[in-house]
């Protein structure tokens, strides 16, 4: 079967949109799965949607990468979108056509197609996902590498030579996962700026002409299609083979941190994508981490030792449900300084997403480090709930003695895997943490409920505080694991509804 391109797409019958010429407006640093389901996407929309006609010229920020075969394609790729919306079970498939060409820097040709395209009077924005580790200042890198190793050493020779060709400035949206990654974007390019004796000139142009904006990101990717059999049946469905289909969920929201004209420029709400231009993101990581991370941290063990494996299944369950929905609704929400509104639209959409019929996301991965991820999620709207009431939350309160009950629960051994132990229904299970936090549990196997809970709650290094100082919570916590060991996970969060 032939691969995809323009004229096996036309071949096959293909009705969706689809743009074959368009001026390179992007450059996009990362060719990977996930800004093709996302970033990709909302150009490839925005082209159908709202008239932007553009694409998005892709740089390799690796020496290994997918430029042949994306090139070999035309920058065509199947994208499936798929998950639950209102209850309803989706699966959208979109050819994206808004990616024009890919390029390997790390070559004379590839190297030289980058710089030219930095001087298009075409481009308008930088985009990048090059890892949590990509926006790194590496000191080795200097101005006449063919090219820089490090992304932020090539993006301040793409913007060296845009200033030096007397062009304008170009608004940057980085998605890498790290806190505030525009502004340590721009820091690293100063950094070289420094290092490398740039003008003065062009430092002012960076810093004034230029727009870094910190962005956060929110559509999880699971990227291949795995199974052999799927794949030969998409192909038989498509009439063309593509090694380039990408796979993300329905539910998608990108909050970018920039001044109120970048909202007219971008072509997003034009085109009616759940896209935002806000002056702050620090809120929006807050409701992801609160609402998106605390309701899995603060489900999931329980629901493991109430015999559940994978989070679908998990909340088709009422009782499991009715507790997540607590808890977000009516303890954690209430906590959050966005729109009401806003948030229970949020939390609404979590109920879906953790629905998907596409994914099989086991509970057990998502209990890896749950002891630092309870402190980062669920702690800090346990304290703010109890402090804008004055009561316990008892959702809340209930998550954290089903963390306890996960790591004490019939510790079987302390293995160089991790500390086993048994389940309920009696399979065994590794929980995986820092060691220091393992080593603790298993010398405290032998504990009373009573011991047990007050030297988890007094140790500082697990929570940065004594949790025993919180009014009534460690007396809560001791009622809450006797009742999770004695009558089951499940019917300790029902007794929280």
């Amino acid at each position: 079967m032939e691969q995809l391109n323009y004229r096996v797409l036309k071949e096959s019958g293909y009705k969706g949109y689809i743009l074959e010429t368009a001026p390179e407006r992007v450059m996009q640093f990362g060719e990977g799965n996930f800004l093709r389901a996302f970033a990709d996407y909302w150009f490839d929309v925005a082209n159908e949607r709202a008239g932007w006609n553009g694409k998005c010229l892709l740089v390799q920020p690796i020496p290994t990468g997918l430029t042949e075969l994306i090139n070999a394609q035309q920058g065509l790729y199947t994208l499936y979108l798929r998950g639950t919306e209102n209850g309803v079970k989706v699966d959208r498939k979109r050819v994206i056509s808004s990616v024009s060409r890919c390029v390997n820097p790390y070559g004379p040709a590839g190297f030289e197609a980058m710089m030219a395209a930095a001087v298009s009077d075409d481009l308008e924005y930088i985009v990048s996902n090059t890892t949590e580790s990509g926006i790194v200042y590496d000191p080795a890198c200097q101005p006449d590498d063919r090219p820089c190793s490090s992304f932020p050493g090539k993006l301040t020779q793409v913007l060296y030579r845009r200033w030096q060709a007397g062009k304008g400035g170009l608004v940057v949206l980085s998605c890498e996962l790290i806190d505030n990654n525009g502004r340590e974007l721009q820091r690293c390019v100063n950094q070289y700026i420094d290092q490398w004796g740039l003008d003065d000139a062009f430092r002012a142009w960076v810093n004034g002409e230029c727009t870094f904006c910190s962005t956060l990101v929110d559509r999880i990717v699971p990227g291949r299609i795995r199974d052999a059999g799927e794949v030969k049946r998409l192909e038989a469905e498509n009439g063309y083979a593509d090694p380039l289909t990408d796979v993300g969920e329905v539910f998608g929201v990108w909050n970018i941190e920039g001044p109120d004209w970048l909202e007219d420029k971008l072509p997003f709400r034009a085109a009616g994508l759940n896209c935002h231009v806000v002056p702050d993101v620090t809120p929006y990581k807050k409701r992801k981490v609160r609402i998106l991370n605390g309701a899995h941290t603060g489900f999931v063990l329980g629901a493991y030792l109430a015999g559940f494996d994978i989070v679908r299944d998990a909340v088709q369950n009422d009782t499991v449900r009715g507790f997540m929905n607590r808890m977000l609704h009516e303890e954690v929400i209430p906590t959050l300084p966005l729109d009401r509104a806003d948030l229970e639209s949020f939390a609404s959409a979590v109920q879906d997403r953790f629905n998907n019929p596409f994914v099989n996301h086991e509970l057990m991965s998502i209990s890896l480090n749950s002891t630092s991820k309870w402190r980062a999620r669920n702690m800090p709207s346990l304290l703010d709930s109890l402090k804008l009431t004055g009561k316990l939350p008892p959702c809340l309160a209930m998550s954290f003695a089903a963390y306890i009950a996960f790591y004490s629960c019939d510790i079987q051994s302390l293995e160089e895997k991790g500390l086993v132990c048994r389940r309920p229904k009696g399979d065994l299970y590794t929980i995986s943490d820092d060691r220091w936090v393992l080593e603790f549990y298993n010398e405290h196997r032998g504990d009373a409920p009573e011991q047990l809970v007050h030297a988890v709650m007094t140790n500082r290094d697990m929570w940065g505080c004594d949790l025993t100082e919180v009014p009534s919570f460690e007396a809560a916590t001791v009622a809450n694991l006797k009742k999770i060991r004695a009558e089951g996970a499940l019917a300790a969060f029902r007794s929280c509804l």
